[in-house]
């Protein structure tokens, strides 16, 4: 009804109209759509308005009255008007502008992009139904074919060939969904955009290098070869970013690292290089990208299924270990003046303690390594913190200097340590380095001494006890543990008990009053080595003084006789000692 003129009969009633009056109920007239439909007097039911058939009811219900003028007698009928759909609508993409990004290693049988469109009209028909189709594809290049497949109201876009972004980085793709209308066909378009992303389909190749290509002996950190490579790919993509890797270098001796900017390949020495070993290392560097590399080569264009092409897809088991180029680069290794070398690098000897000065320890002997011309050299003393070597400079004999003492501050362990140096007279001269260790066995040349020549005791009715402990510099077996004897007249006042061992106790009889008692010991080591040692024991009343050493405030002095006894007495005890 969408096209039917305005007061169009679209029904004639036939009936005695004289004697009838016409009545018309229902959707069109008085219920929604209203005042779409009226009936005349003459029984013709006309069109007032245009109907949408995809707004309003598709079929409208209508009650029809026929009233009786002579006996008012109505006769009704029910009638249904279908309202037909006419092509009105074209087929609406979701979108007018679809962007994609699509890598330049995608394959002919993957999907690019699916596009959505609907068209209003009766999809039963075929005015609601349409087909896509490709129009145009900008720029036109002979290594890829684009085509799209439809389900329903969606269509893929597919294609044939292979991808190349260095001969197109985009591709614009007219797309259009047109209906099956008998009369007219209606239609509408979008536009695909497809952005094609570089990948590695094209290999790096060598085009030159700089550097010196060599390095002095001994020496790390130094660059000695840059190599340049050409890349087609993307600059500063990981499809043109190189990565180099050595072949031949068994020693690890070199690195190869890249150049963020230029792409170069810088090898570097990292560990030092002998020329008296190895005059020159010949390797291999070969350079690849930092992601895998692909290609996609047509073979034959078909055109009713995939075109044929030969491929080496990226991240696949195929090797392409022989396809990436390599060079062959040797480095040469610069003579220069080597440190003379000892051998051995470290001596051990064992001496007896207290050998006599000038005594021969050892000699050493060293070897100059330079392989172009032979230097030679000194020895020369290097560490020697106490002072106990000399070093004949000539032939390395080394010899003690004093007498040497296992028990010296500067023996660790029953060994001392010196180093010798032996220095060449080369340009510049060099020096190596010689350690000694030397290993001293133990005489027995300390005698036991008491840790503590002052102690106290307290007084009693019964005897009492205090420890007294001595000690040996000397190792086992010259050392402890001791014998202690007490000298003198000790009967009955003094005693040592037990009389073996490092720390023993002193006994205190009750008969020995207080007071300060001077006592001589004689202490022996396990070989019989003795001294005698004094010692003042201080004998207090606890009571009155719970510490001997605390002295109490006496209002008597003592006299200057007194005084000169006592110092007498003291000295004569030291001379018998």
């Amino acid at each position: 009804m969408r096209t039917l003129p305005v007061n169009f009969l679209l029904l004639l009633i036939e009936l005695d109209k004289s004697l009838v009056n016409f009545v018309l109920h229902g959707q069109g007239v008085d219920e929604d759509p209203k005042n779409i439909l009226s009936i005349t007097d003459t029984g013709e039911i006309r069109v007032h308005k245009k109907m949408d058939y995809e707004i309003d009811p598709k079929v409208l219900l209508l009650k029809f009255e026929a009233i009786n003028k002579s006996n008012n007698e109505v006769t009704r009928l029910g009638l249904e008007i279908k309202i037909l759909d006419i092509n009105d609508h074209a087929p609406k993409f979701q979108k007018s502008v679809y962007e994609v990004t699509v890598d330049e290693s995608h394959a002919q049988d993957k999907s690019v992009l699916t596009v959505l469109a609907t068209d209003d009209d009766d999809s039963e028909t075929n005015n609601g139904t349409f087909s896509f189709t490709i129009k145009s594809v900008t720029p036109k290049t002979d290594n890829v074919e684009f085509y799209i497949q439809q389900q329903k109201e969606s269509g893929t876009i597919y294609f044939k060939g292979c991808l190349n972004y260095e001969k197109a980085q985009k591709y614009t793709v007219l797309l259009e969904a047109k209906d099956k209308g008998k009369k007219i066909q209606l239609s509408s378009t979008s536009t695909l955009i497809i952005n094609i992303s570089d990948n590695n389909n094209n290999l790096p190749e060598f085009s030159g290098k700089t550097g010196p290509e060599k390095a002095k002996e001994r020496e790390t950190g130094v660059e000695v070869l840059r190599l340049q490579v050409t890349d087609k790919d993307v600059r500063g993509s990981k499809a043109w970013k190189a990565k180099y890797i050595i072949y031949g270098d068994k020693k690890e001796i070199f690195k190869i690292e890249t150049d963020p900017v230029t792409n170069e390949g810088i090898l570097t020495v990292v560990k030092s290089m002998d020329y008296e070993e190895q005059t020159y290392h010949n390797l291999s560097i070969s350079v690849q990208n930092e992601i895998p590399y692909f290609s996609c080569k047509i073979k034959k264009k078909v055109s009713n299924a995939m075109w044929k092409f030969n491929k080496i897809p990226p991240n696949s088991d195929m090797s392409v270990a022989d396809l990436y180029n390599s060079i062959p680069v040797t480095i040469y290794v610069e003579d220069v003046n080597d440190p003379p070398v000892f051998i051995p690098p470290v001596k051990h000897v064992a001496v007896m303690e207290n050998i006599d000065v000038g005594t021969s320890l050892t000699t050493f002997t060293a070897k100059d390594m330079d392989g172009s011309h032979v230097n030679t050299f000194s020895f020369v003393k290097g560490e020697d913190i106490d002072g106990w070597i000399t070093v004949d400079a000539k032939t390395g004999q080394v010899s003690t200097a004093i007498i040497l003492d296992r028990e010296s501050p500067f023996v660790i362990d029953g060994t001392y340590i010196a180093t010798l140096y032996a220095v060449d007279d080369g340009v510049p001269p060099l020096t190596g380095t010689g350690t000694l260790v030397i290993h001293l066995n133990d005489q027995n040349d300390n005698v036991p001494i008491l840790e503590l020549n002052k102690v106290s005791i307290c007084q009693d009715k019964e005897p009492t006890l205090v420890n007294i402990t001595a000690v040996d510099l000397d190792f086992p077996p010259y050392g402890p543990p001791f014998y202690y004897e007490l000298l003198g007249d000790v009967k009955d006042k003094w005693r040592v008990e037990p009389a073996h061992g490092t720390t023993v106790g002193l006994v205190k009889e009750n008969k020995v009053f207080s007071g300060h008692h001077l006592l001589q010991i004689k202490i022996s080591d396990q070989q019989g080595i003795y001294s005698i040692q004094n010692l003042t024991v201080t004998v207090c009343d606890c009571s009155i003084t719970p510490n001997c050493h605390v002295k109490t405030v006496s209002k008597t002095r003592m006299g200057p006789v007194a005084i000169w006894m006592l110092v007498l007495a003291v000295l004569v005890l030291t001379g018998d000692a």
